[in-house]
């Protein structure tokens, strides 16, 4: 690992760990469409009582924040942002991730809002760390 990345190894490792969340969250929206005999490429109804729709919003919201984090956490990076900020905030992004897809399977609207929120916060705190940094 170069010099400049290994104060970020947790960031890296949240990274993957991201990219591994989302597989699972693939792999359940993919069993639970199969075992109710959804068909294929067919919009799913949007019914948030159904545990098909929320693990689809589960998936296409993780899709939704992850380009933002592999930016601004390249952004982060390169601009010499403080490890410690960068990498506590990183962690923070992925426990709400994790917080945001529970809450969301287990249809708990408030703690899911707050997950997201959660979410967003670290997504923006990873940014200003990053603007931050270059107004030193």
């Amino acid at each position: 690992m170069t010099e400049l990345l290994v104060p970020y190894q947790l960031t890296i490792l949240v990274l993957g760990l991201s990219g591994g969340l989302f597989l699972i969250q693939l792999a359940v929206v993919d069993i639970i469409a199969i075992k109710q005999k959804h068909p294929p490429g067919v919009a799913v109804a949007q019914d948030p009582q159904t545990l098909l729709f929320r693990s689809n919003r589960v998936f296409a919201n993780s899709n939704e924040t992850v380009g933002i984090l592999i930016l601004v956490v390249l952004f982060a990076v390169f601009s010499g942002t403080h490890p410690d900020w960068l990498n506590g905030l990183a962690v923070t992004y992925l426990l709400s991730r994790v917080g945001h897809m529970v809450c969301y399977y287990l249809d708990q609207k408030l703690m899911r809002s707050i997950s997201f929120g959660v979410c967003y916060l670290s997504l923006s705190g990873i940014f200003v760390s990053g603007m931050a940094a270059w107004l030193r």
